[in-house]
């Protein structure tokens, strides 16, 4: 199965925010949704690949963290960098009804709701990373700072 190689509306909102950023697509396997597959069939560092983490916080609601496909999150980290109690995942099955992405595809930019969204400070020791387009089998490459500006994210320590 071809990726989809037209414009997402992450790459739509990018335009009109004159984000500069790159386009790179990937087979998807239906059966294997790793981001480090992902990573290494773009060719990239997994550390400059970035996975969207959808949470619940107990006081909070709905929280978002970014990071590293090759890391895991650390919920406790996350608790105290978003100022909750208490972090827990959001089932799978909701994802798309709060974000309006499906699993695979989940991207920071242009979300349903702006929704709080926390990203592992190591993006900032890169020149570019790499979030979900929107799509399965599409990335969009660019400057950690212009994501952090656009999405209003804020850079902290939240992996193990």
């Amino acid at each position: 199965m071809k990726p989809n190689t037209n414009k997402t509306n992450v790459m739509r909102l990018l335009d009109q925010a004159h984000i500069t950023y790159e386009t790179i697509t990937y087979e998807y396997d239906e059966n294997n949704l790793s981001g480090l597959l992902a990573a290494k069939k773009c060719g990239m560092d997994p550390d400059t690949m970035f996975k969207t983490l959808v949470t619940r916080g107990e006081k909070r609601g709905i929280i978002v963290f970014c990071i590293p496909v090759n890391e895991e999150l650390d919920l406790k980290k996350c608790a105290v960098a978003a100022g909750d109690k208490r972090i827990e995942m959001t089932q799978m099955k909701e994802l798309l009804g709060l974000t309006g992405y499906i699993r695979g595809g989940c991207s920071p930019i242009g979300m349903k709701k702006d929704y709080p969204v926390y990203i592992e400070e190591t993006a900032l020791l890169f020149d570019k990373i790499a979030v979900s387009a929107g799509a399965r089998g599409v990335q969009v490459k660019l400057s950690p700072e212009d994501l952090i500006r656009y999405v209003k994210a804020v850079p902290c320590e939240i992996v193990k």
